[in-house]
């Protein structure tokens, strides 16, 4: 078998094409699940205020995901370069489109969610250190105001986080082989895991009471319910659809990054094979795991506990059910768990696509050159700069009634918040990109064909189109300012051509 290969350098790149199958589909799995499956469902459900509405939401998620993903696959097996959506962005559209992403994924998708996630890592790891020891209200420097909208801090949990990323980063510049044994021991954990909270939810926190409540009266919209955008709440039948889409937001965030194997197309073994396979098992196996994750919350609390639960900790309020008196600390040690398997992968692949961009002189040069290991250090050094970066800075939101004192955020959140849907732009741009290759590129060898094409890949065009309308009428003030994120990109392109050096290797 082509995966029981010794690893071999690829003299074309100087990678080392040590990936195999599994290895490709926990970076698939590893990276997509992180801390919003335990999360987010709370917030979802407000959204659509019902548990039929719930499930169906996150089905339209995993529908988007593994449509996309099967999509993907054509691409990934007709151009299994390192760079990944980078690259196909580039040679199905332009330079500037191909650019556009890649400075959008550094600037904040990548690195914010890297940030996010390491922070969210010390938040739970708050939970089972001495009380108040890692909090993001225990500072080693307080926060100094930039204005009335931000600050700079430095709290113990930020530190924390800033830590991890440091010594994810730093494995990772040690080569393949070490980022990818992270990356399958903390995969196949956290999946374990996952699904002993499912078993154990349906099984051992099963409540009658609970299921037939939220079970037998599945699409009565009831509870607390959250405004999506001009007054509309899902109480009306248009203010549901709204809320379906506004749900999205959340749902495909939380299964988002199945992407990232694409960036490291080139050090996998047999990539025209592995890398459509990989993506078909990473999103199917997650997806379905979301879907029993959720349908284990509903068979333990009821919908109006799921939408006010403390902190929308959903799944520490179902462990709580299962494991009483331990299970929040329980939830938090699988929680740790998950988003440092979670942020390996993306610190791994991320490196990848500045690689490719830097061969085309549109990125820092020392990020195209491989170092004694193989790996792209300089790239994944940039990318741990940035993410320390985003950690510090914080948005002032108010003053807490109690205390007076005034209310922090994180920069990064918001970021994150704006820059979803002009992810979801590039996911839609990229799918695009199959059609528009079979019509300028009809003769290029496509060892794998996207499933049910013209047809499937279509309708996750017309799927995300409408949520992005949605989102562009609704959340105007969270999605124009992703739009922006990405202009800003235009002159830097521009900027690059000019000082940057392609490098003379065809082959990237």
């Amino acid at each position: 078998m082509a995966d029981a290969a010794v690893a071999v350098e690829d003299k074309s790149t100087g990678f080392i094409r040590g990936l195999g199958l599994m290895d490709s589909t926990t970076i698939v799995a590893g990276s997509m699940i992180g801390s919003g499956i335990f999360i987010v469902s709370a917030e979802m459900s407000r959204q659509v205020g019902s548990p039929g509405w719930l499930l169906v939401a996150w089905t339209i998620t995993g529908l988007l995901t593994v449509i996309g993903a099967l999509s993907y696959g054509e691409l990934a097996a007709m151009m299994p370069k390192a760079g990944g959506q980078y690259v196909y962005l580039r040679e199905a559209f332009s330079p500037l489109w191909g650019f556009l992403y890649g400075w959008t994924l550094f600037m904040v998708i990548q690195t914010g969610t890297i940030a996010a996630v390491a922070v969210g890592f010390a938040k739970y790891f708050g939970l089972i250190a001495p009380p108040d020891l890692i909090s993001e209200t225990h500072y080693l420097i307080r926060p100094i105001h930039l204005g009335s909208s931000y600050a700079i801090s430095l709290s113990t949990a930020q530190l924390v986080g800033l830590l991890l990323i440091a010594l994810l980063t730093w494995m990772n510049t040690r080569g393949l082989k070490l980022g990818k044994f992270v990356q399958n021991v903390f995969t196949v954990t956290k999946t374990g895991a996952l699904i002993a909270l499912i078993l154990l939810g349906l099984l051992v926190g099963y409540k009658a009471t609970v299921a037939s409540a939220n079970f037998g009266d599945l699409w009565r919209i009831r509870g607390t319910l959250q405004g999506v955008g001009r007054g509309l709440t899902a109480a009306t039948g248009f203010g549901l659809f709204v809320g379906i889409c506004v749900s999205q937001t959340n749902s495909l965030f939380s299964a988002d990054a199945w992407n990232n194997i694409t960036f490291t197309a080139g050090e996998v073994k047999n990539p025209r094979r592995n890398i459509p396979l990989s993506l078909a098992f990473g999103t199917v196996l997650v997806i379905a795991l979301y879907l029993l994750a959720n349908v284990a919350y509903l068979v333990t609390l009821p919908i109006e506990a799921i939408q006010t639960v403390q902190s929308d900790r959903v799944a520490s309020a179902t462990a709580e059910v299962i494991f009483h008196g331990i299970g929040p600390s329980l939830m938090a040690i699988f929680i740790m768990v998950s988003t440092f398997g979670c942020n390996n992968g993306l610190i791994l692949a991320g490196a990848r696509a500045y690689w490719a961009m830097s061969r085309d002189g549109l990125f820092f040069k020392s990020a195209g050159q491989l170092n004694n290991k193989h790996v792209p250090a300089w790239g994944l050094v940039f990318q741990g700069i940035w993410a320390a970066v985003l950690v510090l800075p914080r948005t002032i939101t108010g003053t807490d009634p109690t205390t007076g004192q005034t209310t922090y955020g994180n920069l990064y959140g918001d970021l994150l918040t704006y820059v979803i849907s002009a992810a979801l732009i590039f996911y839609i741009l990229t799918i695009a990109g199959v059609f528009r290759l079979r019509w300028t590129r009809p003769d290029v060898e496509r060892p794998y064909r996207a499933f049910g094409y013209p047809v499937i890949p279509a309708l996750y065009i017309i799927g995300a189109t409408v949520i992005l309308a949605v989102l562009l009428i609704y959340q105007t003030a969270t999605t124009w300012p992703g739009l922006i994120i990405i202009a800003t990109g235009v002159p830097v392109y521009f900027i690059w051509r000019k000082v940057g050096v392609a490098s003379p290797e065809q082959d990237t």
